[in-house]
């Protein structure tokens, strides 16, 4: 993912509506993702990184 500081807006809104969360859990979430610490089943991650990428943050699902 790049510029997670400049984008986190629009990060946590694609995590609150694809992951069900609230907001404090949202920037939880953020957190794990910038510092590679979020993880999923590799479809699960493909939906998130796809959905980011729909909202402008260039982002790819990987296996560890």
């Amino acid at each position: 993912m790049s510029s997670p500081s400049a984008k986190g807006v629009a990060i946590m809104r694609v995590l609150r509506a694809e992951l069900g969360i609230d907001l404090t859990s949202a920037k939880a979430v953020l957190r794990r993702v910038v510092n590679g610490d979020y993880s999923g089943t590799l479809p699960e991650m493909e939906r998130v990184a796809r959905k980011l990428r729909e909202s402008g943050v260039t982002a790819v699902a990987t296996r560890p």
